[in-house]
């Protein structure tokens, strides 16, 4: 299969911190947009809920939930990253 390259324009931290995900995690950027586009192609939709609920800052509690999940996130596909790794091809 051909392949192509992409540009994709992004913050500087918020790079950094996907950078830092993927690497927790296993996995390059460039496998998570695969496992990200090859999803939204076979679901045809987004693959999370996108919505346009007001910005406010989070609270301590809420950062601190939102580490717990992204805990969460990085073992469940740290357990299932042979399944990853055969989407992302």
């Amino acid at each position: 299969m051909a392949q192509t390259t992409i540009s994709i324009r992004m913050d500087n931290q918020l790079k950094s911190q996907f950078e830092e995900f993927c690497s927790a995690v296993g996995m390059s950027m460039t496998t998570a947009f695969n496992i990200f586009a090859k999803t939204a192609v076979r679901e045809q939709k987004i693959p999370f809920e996108i919505s346009a609920k007001a910005t406010v800052a989070p609270t301590a509690n809420q950062v601190a939930e939102n580490d717990v999940a992204m805990n969460l996130a990085a073992k469940l596909i740290e357990e299932n990253r042979p399944a990853l790794e055969v989407l992302a091809k």
